[in-house]
């Protein structure tokens, strides 16, 4: 009995094979593969189209991140021109104030440290400068514009930064006179900018417009620096000096850069 099983079933199985053969050697072939083609070409489209999709999605953000990378170098590289255009054009303007501070000879008559303002305070009648101590400035050394223009003293200073007080600073006082004039007084601050001019005696004629500059008599200040203008008279008949408001000739808004007269 087991003999005839065994027999069966090796039977069972060489027809299957034999039948299989005959499907692939017959056009029954075409018609199965057809058959399985028709149900599966859907499928496979839509995972086709799928896969092209998920494909090109990726290669979307990837593209988006280089592009992110891309404009973050762009603006990297713009704020590093920004930051160059800046420096060439302090350099421009700088080198703009030495050239009509040397035009007018003033590296001939003084040993100078230029500074830039870095900050200005106008009702205190101060502006800060960026030199200090580290840069071989001291107190009381005068600072004036490009143009020779007295523009105040340095009355504090740290190791990178000056207080410089202004001539209009209240309280400050310097000897001085009436340009192409021997007529002397003392300029006096008042605060905001403004002057006023002492001890000018009455039978001394001086108007408005006068220009008033440094005399040899100040120790702080060199003799010629221009000081100021006058800007009104006022004559007392009881008193035996005259006086007159002045104005100073520097803008402070425009105050840019600084001479620090180290030596004279």
């Amino acid at each position: 009995m087991k003999q005839i099983q065994i027999l069966k079933t090796g039977i069972t199985i060489f027809l299957i094979i034999a039948f299989f053969v005959l499907v692939n050697r017959t056009p029954a072939d075409q018609v199965i593969k057809n058959f399985f083609y028709l149900i599966s070409s859907p499928i496979q489209n839509i995972l086709w189209e799928g896969g092209v999709r998920l494909s090109a999605f990726f290669e979307i953000i990837s593209e988006m991140q280089n592009f992110q990378k891309e404009n973050e170098g762009l603006k990297l590289k713009i704020k590093e021109l920004l930051s160059e255009n800046i420096q060439i054009a302090e350099l421009k303007k700088e080198n703009e104030v030495l050239r009509e501070a040397f035009e007018i000879g003033l590296k001939e008559e003084f040993k100078l440290e230029i500074a830039k303002t870095s900050g200005k305070y106008i009702s205190q009648d101060t502006v800060l400068i960026n030199k200090g101590s580290r840069d071989g400035l001291t107190e009381n050394l005068p600072v004036i514009t490009q143009q020779k223009v007295l523009v105040g003293k340095i009355v504090q200073v740290y190791s990178n930064f000056s207080e410089v007080a202004l001539i209009s600073k209240k309280e400050n006082t310097l000897d001085v006179k009436i340009q192409d004039k021997d007529l002397e007084g003392v300029i006096r601050g008042k605060g905001n900018l403004k002057l006023f001019l002492e001890l000018v005696p009455k039978e001394k004629e001086i108007e408005s417009g006068n220009l008033i500059v440094t005399t040899s008599l100040s120790k702080t200040f060199p003799e010629g620096l221009l000081v100021g203008q006058i800007t009104e008279v006022i004559r007392s008949d009881i008193e035996p000096f005259q006086t007159a408001e002045a104005k100073t000739i520097f803008d402070i808004q425009e105050l840019e850069y600084l001479f620090v007269i180290t030596s004279f």
